[in-house]
């Protein structure tokens, strides 16, 4: 089981961004990035978001750094862990525009790209760019089929839909990997057959850990019904998390503890079936943040098992 994180500072909803994130800088984003690269974490994550309207302001803020242009940024200052799009909402934007910008991303970084979509929320996002909200599900369906033909290995890609039609146009730098993972995130029953039927991967989004084992069940049921074939990687999202006694109130629902506690209570996890998880620490400042980041990285990681980077899936 393989552990990655979502980067902070980058976003900072009120649902989980800590006080101190509001004044952190691009160079305390770059120390946090290099920590995680060298504590073995499999992979880095950004959301996305374009424009958040005055009404979700006050929950949302509107602070969401661009995903290709951050990832591309941690790139170059980082080795070997992975850059993921958690998630980018690909319906806005036309999937040639899209493929250009992670093609390049995938090119530049050697091959760490994991592209991650979802069918996005914010009605008003959707009606700014001229794209119809009610029907994003559908969007996003062809988005990524043409994503498919856009990112794989033609100079000249082919797509032909409802929504999208190009052929004849030439996009280089091609992708480092033959194949970019496309992981699908979403809870919701569209969101995790989607994900089954079109993806390599899933990220659900806010399961708590006695839903997931019928939703991984779901996806096995409907792959093999439909007889998809390929690894798949089923993804979680953990508790916040703190290694050691934290000495502060670090809310109920986190897990703290030595290592030896930690791993057995995320060691669940593997044995419902989930291939990586996102983990998410709770600090209360930069240098405690890349300490607990370490600490993971050297004593609770290798307890998790198997720490290979392949994400090769278990469905």
């Amino acid at each position: 089981m393989t552990y990655g994180m979502q980067l902070p500072i980058q976003s900072q909803s009120t649902l989980y961004t800590e006080p101190w994130e509001t004044s952190a800088t691009p160079a305390d984003l770059v120390d946090i990035a290099r920590t995680a690269d060298r504590a073995g974490f499999a992979y880095l994550a950004g959301c996305d978001h374009v424009a958040i309207p005055r009404r979700l302001a006050p929950a949302m803020s509107t602070v969401w750094y661009d995903p290709v242009a951050t990832l591309a940024h941690l790139a170059a200052v980082t080795e070997r862990v992975r850059l993921l799009s958690h998630v980018a909402v690909v319906g806005l934007r036309h999937p040639l525009l899209t493929a250009k910008q992670y093609a390049t991303l995938d090119h530049l970084s050697g091959g760490r790209l994991i592209l991650g979509v979802g069918a996005g929320h914010v009605q008003e996002e959707f009606e700014a760019l001229g794209v119809d909200f009610e029907r994003r599900g559908a969007v996003l369906d062809e988005t990524i089929d043409a994503l498919r033909a856009a990112l794989g290995p033609d100079e000249f890609p082919e797509h032909h839909g409802k929504l999208y039609d190009f052929e004849g146009l030439g996009q280089r730098p091609r992708p480092a990997q033959e194949r970019v993972p496309l992981w699908v995130g979403g809870s919701s029953p569209a969101a995790v057959r989607r994900a089954a039927l079109k993806g390599d991967g899933w990220l659900p989004q806010g399961d708590p850990r006695d839903r997931l084992p019928d939703q991984i069940a779901r996806i096995r049921r409907l792959r093999e019904e439909a007889a998809v074939q390929g690894p798949f990687t089923v993804g979680a999202i953990t508790e916040p998390l703190y290694v050691g006694e934290p000495g502060w109130d670090v809310g109920r629902r986190t897990i703290s503890g030595p290592p030896e506690v930690l791993a057995e209570s995320l060691r669940a996890y593997g044995e419902m079936g989930v291939d990586q998880i996102q983990v998410r620490f709770r600090s209360r400042g930069l240098t405690e943040l890349t300490d607990q980041i370490s600490a993971f990285g050297a004593e609770v990681g290798p307890l998790l098992g198997d720490l290979s980077d392949s994400f090769p899936g278990s469905l």
